[in-house]
């Protein structure tokens, strides 16, 4: 199998974002990314967006979008980001989280894979992928199963796929190359975040996730981008991106 692409998630650099979303965007080009995953717009309309990205020679490869949950204009407002998402030209829309909460019981979980599910159904047969990004809660076992599982046997591989972040199966306790083989076919995108011991965000190669394996095992599944994303820095947004970067520029990735 060749090698993913790889990218950077927009959030990694929000405070930059924030104040200047369009000149980020080439600030990004600039280190030599040619895959990002967007997170906001800041401001801007999709049209001006997507000319930013096309200028800077950019990819956008997927959008994390929130779904406005236990809000009775849920779907109102997903059918709005959806269209935002065509605007937009994008092909994959992720769910980047869902307010489950750490104690969920077995109701909580069900309520999580209907709305999920719902969801998926609204944006596939609008033309997109859809797709959820994990954290830790959802490793977590209800009723014998981890939910992430639940969410995963009880929706289809044609309706939902899965952008496991690494850092965050290895924060919950699993093998993040494991899973990553569980789901092969399943995940065309995955996020490389590190964690140090104490849980602090850190460079990727600098925590404690295996890089090695992990990164291998994306390369055997077939996954088409691995997403950078870095939420905390000791020096700034900007120098942490291209360090990590410069860590998939050495083992010969970009």
């Amino acid at each position: 199998m060749s090698k993913p692409q790889v990218g950077i998630q927009l959030y990694s650099v929000r405070d930059r974002s924030e104040k200047d979303f369009l000149g980020t965007i080439r600030e990004i080009a600039d280190i030599g990314y040619k895959n990002v995953e967007l997170a906001g717009l800041f401001g801007h309309s999709a049209t001006e967006v997507r000319k930013a990205l096309a200028d800077a020679g950019l990819n956008a490869t997927s959008a994390h979008i929130g779904l406005t949950a236990n809000d009775p204009a849920i779907w109102d407002n997903l059918k709005k980001s959806v269209e935002m998402a065509q605007e937009l030209g994008l092909r994959r829309f992720v769910v980047p989280w869902y307010p489950l909460g750490q104690s969920p019981t077995a109701d909580d979980v069900a309520q999580f894979v209907d709305t999920i599910g719902k969801a998926a159904g609204i944006v596939t047969e609008a033309g997109l992928e859809f797709g959820y990004h994990n954290h830790d809660f959802e490793f977590k076992p209800v009723g014998g199963q981890l939910i992430i599982d639940q969410l995963l046997e009880r929706i289809p591989a044609s309706k939902l796929f899965a952008e496991f972040d690494l850092g965050w199966v290895k924060v919950a306790g699993q093998d993040p190359a494991a899973y990553v083989k569980k789901y092969a076919g399943r995940l065309p995108l995955v996020h490389a975040k590190d964690f140090q011991a104490d849980g602090v965000d850190t460079e990727i190669g600098r925590g404690t996730v295996d890089w090695d394996s992990a990164l291998a095992a994306c390369e055997a599944a077939g996954v088409e981008y691995v997403i950078i994303e870095q939420e905390r820095y000791e020096e700034s947004s900007l120098v942490s991106a291209k360090k990590n970067f410069e860590y998939f520029k050495s083992r010969g990735w970009i």
